[in-house]
Order: structure tokens, then C-alpha cells, then sequence
């Protein structure tokens, strides 16, 4: 069954707080992206590999009546983005809205979130888009995998504070591997992080341009209205993701990226 997390904050309202982080001898250091765990192996049987998603499009459908209507244009309500307080932290965005080469995002509402499968929620609108890209490509026998999704302001603060004290890293190093909380795509449920089900020693690793996942992407992902976000040398500055991709199938999505999709045009 479908079901939804926790209702998420609102952008405007959120204060964040820095606080120094005991040393990690003692603590299991934490991932830069977080991956939801699952107890099926690998090399999942392909016939149950979309087991409980066909409820998607009815729910999608259910869901999107309820949500469309609320969603902020994003050209509208940039200022209150823009000015995301963040205690402590000395780095102000540039004109642009960037804060260490990140754009701002706010974050998807409850009410535009589905859970895709447990422990990740998306967009309604790109959950219904990932389902359909995912069938096409176990039916060219390739076993795409979401590895994370949504993440709320709260996760997106632990994975870029208390990560970057661990390692004791500046922002401007964290930033190159993790968005500050308010700055990452994540948080609109469009952008996807993907995995190849039979190799999974490359997931979230550059590595995973040569698996045939990646490969089938590059090739199909275009039909779907997935782009990849950071490509090799993006004039943004963020290190080469093969495996995060966002979703621009929609109108709000493509005015979520727009500020993004400008300036990688401007860089090329």
C-alpha cells in the first residue's frame, strides 16, 4: 500500500542551527546520501521487481487533485527561498540565489509526496514517471534501482552538518559532494538517486558510468523526462554524479530547475 511519511516543514520558517559534533571515534560515521535499506538481495527475481507499484497511477491520480493546485511557482517565491536563515553559517547566497554552487529548492509538501517503496518517498508526478522508466528498462534487462528520493530540510542538515564535522571538512569541501539544507533537488521529490541491480559495488560511485544501467539512461531516461543533474565539468561546481538524475516532465518541475538549466546553458 501507498502511504506518507511525516509532514515536512516549510522552507520560510526553518532556523538551522549549527552545533559542533563530538568526535566520531566513538560513532559509525554517516553516509553522504543515505540508501534505504531492503532485505531482497541484489539480484532480485525480475517478476517481482514491480510488485506494488501498479497502485501508483490510481493513487497518483487521487493524490494530484488534492495537490496540484498548492504548488508555488517557484520564479514567484524565490526571495523567501533566497533568504533561508541558517545560524552560524557565514556563507550568504551569490545574486544568483547560489549558496556554495547550489540553487535553492523548497520543499515538496505531504500532500505532493507518494512512497515509491519503503523508506523512499517522491513527487507524485515523478514516482508515476520512474515506475514506467523502470518497467522499460527490466523489460530490456536492466535492473534499475532507487537508492534515495525526498529528503526532508531536517536529513538534508545532518547529511551536510554533522557529516562535514565527522570529517572535518569546510563547507566549501562538503558542498562539493552534498547541497546545505534549503540548496539541494532532493528536496522538491523530483531528482532520483539510481543503482544497476546487478552492480551493486557501484552505487553512488563514478564507477557507475560503466555499468549497462548507466548506459541505458543515457540512452532512454530523455523519454521519461529524466536529465542527469551534474554532469563531468558542470559550471556549478558539484562533483560528477552519474547516478543523480531529476525529473522535468512537468511544468513545476522545469520551473523548480529552471534557475539551474540557465545557468548550465550560460556555462556551456
Amino acid at each position: 500500500m501507498w502511504s506518507s511519511l511525516a509532514p515536512s516543514l516549510t522552507i520560510e520558517t526553518t532556523r538551522i542551527r549549527i552545533v559542533v559534533r563530538a568526535s566520531s571515534a566513538r560513532r559509525k560515521i554517516k553516509e553522504d546520501i543515505p540508501v534505504a535499506r531492503r532485505s531482497r538481495s541484489a539480484r532480485s527475481n525480475p517478476a517481482s521487481k514491480g510488485r506494488g507499484r501498479g497502485l501508483l497511477l490510481a493513487a497518483t491520480i487521487a493524490v494530484v487533485v488534492v495537490g496540484v493546485a498548492t504548488v508555488p511557482d517557484l520564479l514567484t517565491s524565490r526571495q523567501s527561498i533566497v533568504d533561508l536563515e541558517i545560524e552560524g553559517f557565514r556563507e550568504r547566497p551569490d545574486a544568483d540565489g547560489r549558496l556554495l554552487g547550489h540553487f535553492p529548492y523548497r520543499e515538496a509538501d505531504l500532500d505532493e509526496r507518494i512512497t515509491f517503496q519503503p523508506g523512499i518517498e517522491l513527487h507524485i508526478d515523478a514516482a508515476e514517471a520512474l515506475d514506467a522508466m523502470m518497467a522499460a528498462a527490466m523489460s530490456d534487462g536492466i535492473d534499475l534501482r532507487l537508492l534515495s528520493g525526498f529528503r526532508s530540510l531536517d536529513l538534508q542538515e545532518e547529511i551536510f552538518f554533522e557529516v562535514a564535522s565527522e570529517r572535518n571538512q569546510t563547507p566549501e569541501e562538503r558542498a562539493r559532494v552534498s547541497a546545505p539544507p534549503g540548496y539541494s533537488e532532493h528536496s522538491t521529490g523530483y531528482a532520483v538517486d539510481l543503482g544497476d541491480g546487478w552492480a551493486p559495488e557501484t552505487n553512488l560511485s563514478q564507477s557507475f558510468e560503466q555499468t549497462e544501467a548507466f548506459l541505458w539512461l543515457q540512452d532512454h531516461a530523455a523519454r521519461y523526462h529524466f536529465v542527469l543533474s551534474f554532469p563531468a565539468g558542470n559550471s556549478q561546481g558539484v562533483l560528477y554524479e552519474p547516478w543523480h538524475w531529476r525529473f522535468e516532465g512537468t511544468a513545476d518541475a522545469l520551473r523548480s530547475f529552471e534557475a539551474a538549466r540557465r545557468f548550465a546553458r550560460r556555462g556551456s
